[in-house]
């Protein structure tokens, strides 16, 4: 994990629960079709486990530290879609205040939503894109588009539970067997109490890692 852009606090919204439900429904409806009669319904293959780790230290202006983690692992997957289940730790460290923050989420997938695009037949617009995202590696790369949604958890500068949804894009390169190198970009939103005031944070955090 590379960064993020600092939280802030916005006004609350509701109507979140129903997200990532929506979200799963709605990738069966659009990839399940295409891909019925070849997907197999695998039952926590576990595999890719992802461990992602982020230590950021800066001494002027202000002065703070900020720890995150985050780790998870396939939960299920149906062709080309997946679901992963996540834990991620975040903490912020300053002079005038400390908060630490424990989530778990679940991520559905859409894995090579790109392909949906193939056509026309002669030069389909999928490998089209591929050929001008990806170059030579056009035919090993997993763009994926996912979800998130889940909960914070109480801790250190959270006094209660909140939900968390979000939303990421990335792609994944096949290195060898059972290895991939991975980047994506994750944008969530998380209700918090912070100094006694409820609201919502927001973070945009860049991702790379190694998936095994």
């Amino acid at each position: 994990m590379d960064g993020g852009k600092p939280w802030s606090l916005v006004p609350l919204s509701g109507g979140i629960r129903y997200t990532v439900p929506f979200v799963l429904g709605l990738l069966l409806a659009v990839a399940g079709p295409a891909s019925a009669q070849d997907a197999l319904l695998d039952l926590l293959p576990i595999k890719p486990i992802n461990l992602d780790i982020a230590i950021r230290k800066q001494t002027f202006a202000p002065k703070d530290r900020e720890i995150g983690i985050q780790a998870g692992f396939t939960a299920l997957r149906y062709g080309d879609l997946e679901l992963r289940a996540t834990y991620q730790f975040f903490s912020i460290r300053t002079e005038e205040f400390t908060t630490d923050q424990h989530s778990v989420f679940l991520n559905p997938r859409w894995n090579n939503f790109i392909d949906v695009l193939d056509f026309p037949k002669r030069k389909p617009i999928n490998r089209v894109i591929r050929h001008v995202l990806f170059g030579p590696l056009a035919d090993r790369a997993v763009p994926y588009l996912g979800a998130i949604g889940g909960i914070v958890l109480p801790s250190s500068g959270n006094d209660r539970t909140g939900h968390l949804v979000g939303g990421q894009v990335g792609v994944r390169f096949p290195v060898a067997h059972g290895i991939a190198v991975d980047f994506s970009f994750q944008y969530t939103q998380y209700e918090i109490d912070f100094r006694e005031e409820r609201g919502l944070a927001q973070q945009w955090v860049f991702l790379t890692g190694v998936r095994f």
